[in-house]
């Protein structure tokens, strides 16, 4: 596969609506511009964006794992492969048209299963020809024929072999006497009466040059002696040569294969490369399947993928392998952080209620036409993270930038809004502890490991009744990631207010934050729908007092 210029538009880990909205409408944005945006998540999408999605007919971003490059995703050179039964002679004619100089050797199926090499076939044709006898000796009649550009005139299942090659082109009666042609390969002239002599000594197989002619007597000696008679269409030194390396390359190829899989990231394989000496690998999957070939060349030229972020900024909420990425935009609505770069940036952070306001504002701002369907989109994203426009981070533009996108996909905002925060009968039917783990907001408050949670349902009182099943997986979940502090809450955008269930040894600073009604446990709390700007720094405050 050859690697894409892609740019990866994507939100941060743990995704939420606003998250997902952001990126689907950014990579549709910069499409429009002519570059090639592909909106990506970095996790699960919840049930509220999954209805959105389905409504407005989206499908789910890609999941993207890292932002570094697998080897999966860089140009390697194509899998041309051979058989372990090609001859060794056609392995080098076949690296002479493709300029190869190694192969894979793979079976039926396209797995990889040996390696051959230049180096492997020079040392066969430059070595003692007495360490390749058995080879010789083992293999099949009509590849001796192929190699020499020739055919099998007879063939013997019986014939005896003994790997030796011999050439006697020039059979005067002494020199056919004194040859030793017991069970050797000869290469022999176009005389009846030399082939009779050959055979009689038990000659192994007869290879006769082009003019020879085989009547009817040679042949029911050959058959009555088991030697096999093979017609060269080559002279006698390249006929030689030839046979040598008729055999296939099973013989010779290296079955323990260095190679590398798909999934590898390639500034791992390239730091392996360089302290090689081979020049080429193969590039396996995860069943063995040669997918390519890497060299030098491909880790000298490949590049990690070009990212954009969207409603966040700092790089421990982002895509794996991120700080090893060339981070092109940013656009956030939220407080800046830990964020750096090697090179400049476009960073547009804008205090608004909702990463979807200012997606919405670039394309207006642009002159760049939406969809229907994408303002339906932004819309559910901006409702859904300012809470119906209800949170105080919520600002004017927010909410003529909801009415716009309400007009455009023709529908009414407070009616959308109703149907967008009655989401939740499907939520109540599934496990807590799965609600409680999706949407969390990790934060060191004074020293003391606290995390956030928010699920986002229609009816409150539903779920101030299912209390004595909500807290011990609250308990559960506090003690299995080791917090000091778990708050999970559940907000009602129709009620304009939430419930907070907490868990941990300091759950009672909560309570203090957001006191109970007397004689009441988990009261609604009005007013309060927006975890980062209300609860959390409320929650803070009471920490601090009691730590510092």
């Amino acid at each position: 596969m050859a690697q894409d210029n892609r740019v990866y538009v994507t939100g941060h880990q743990k995704p939420d609506t606003d998250c997902i909205v952001a990126a689907i409408g950014y990579s549709f944005y910069k499409r429009s511009q002519g570059i090639d945006a592909v909106a990506c998540r970095l996790g699960r999408v919840n049930l509220e964006c999954k209805y959105l999605l389905k409504r407005f007919h989206f499908k789910k971003p890609h999941l993207l794992e890292t932002a570094r490059v697998r080897m999966d995703e860089i140009d390697l050179d194509d899998p041309v492969s051979i058989s372990e039964d090609t001859s060794i002679l056609e392995t080098v004619r076949k690296m002479e048209e493709t300029g190869r100089e190694s192969f894979g050797v793979t079976d039926d199926d396209g797995v990889l299963i040996g390696w051959i090499s230049k180096s492997d076939i020079a040392k066969l044709a430059l070595g003692d020809t007495h360490d390749n006898q058995e080879m010789i000796r083992d293999t099949p009649t009509e590849y001796f024929a192929k190699s020499v550009k020739g055919s099998v005139i007879y063939d013997d299942p019986e014939r005896r072999l003994n790997g030796m090659i011999g050439i006697l082109t020039r059979n005067y009666e002494k020199k056919l006497i004194d040859c030793d042609a017991r069970g050797r390969i000869i290469i022999s002239g176009n005389e009846k009466h030399a082939m009779l002599e050959l055979i009689r000594q038990g000659s192994g197989m007869l290879v006769l040059l082009p003019s020879a002619e085989v009547d009817e007597e040679v042949l029911a000696l050959a058959r009555e002696y088991h030697c096999p008679i093979v017609r060269s269409g080559c002279g006698a030194m390249n006929t030689s040569r030839y046979l040598y390396l008729a055999p296939p390359v099973k013989s010779i190829m290296r079955r323990d294969v260095v190679c590398f899989n798909t999934h590898e990231i390639a500034d791992d394989v390239g730091k392996k490369l360089s302290s090689s000496r081979f020049r080429s690998y193969p590039v396996v999957d995860s069943e063995k399947h040669l997918i390519g070939y890497v060299t030098r060349y491909h880790m000298m030229n490949y590049h990690n993928k070009r990212m954009i972020l969207v409603d966040h900024n700092q790089f421990q909420q982002s895509v794996n392998g991120i700080v090893d990425a060339p981070v092109l935009e940013v656009i956030d609505h939220h407080r800046v952080a830990d964020f750096s770069t090697r090179s400049p940036v476009n960073f547009r952070n804008e205090i608004v209620g909702a990463t979807s306001t200012i997606i919405a504002t670039i394309f207006r701002e642009n002159m760049v036409p939406f969809t229907r369907e994408l303002a339906g989109l932004l819309l559910g994203g901006i409702l859904s993270e300012t809470v119906n426009l209800q949170t105080p981070t919520t600002t004017p533009r927010d909410i003529e930038t909801a009415n716009i996108l309400a007009a455009i996909a023709d529908l009414r905002l407070d009616e959308f809004a109703k149907e967008l925060f009655s989401l939740d009968t499907e939520v109540r039917e599934k496990m807590v502890n799965e609600m409680i783990s999706h949407d969390m907001i990790f934060r060191d408050i004074a020293g003391l490991r606290t995390v956030f949670g928010r699920v986002n349902v229609s009816d409150i009182e539903t779920y101030r009744q299912d209390s004595l099943d909500i807290r011990p997986r609250i308990l559960e979940y506090c003690a299995s990631t080791n917090m000091d502090l778990c708050v999970l809450a559940f907000v009602s955008a129709l009620e304009n207010g939430c419930i907070l269930f907490c868990a941990g040894d300091k759950a009672k600073w909560v309570l203090e934050a957001f006191p109970d009604k007397e004689g009441e446990e988990n009261s609604f709390q009005e007013g309060i729908v927006s975890r980062t700007s209300q609860i959390i720094p409320r929650v803070t405050e009471v920490i601090e007092k009691y730590m510092l």
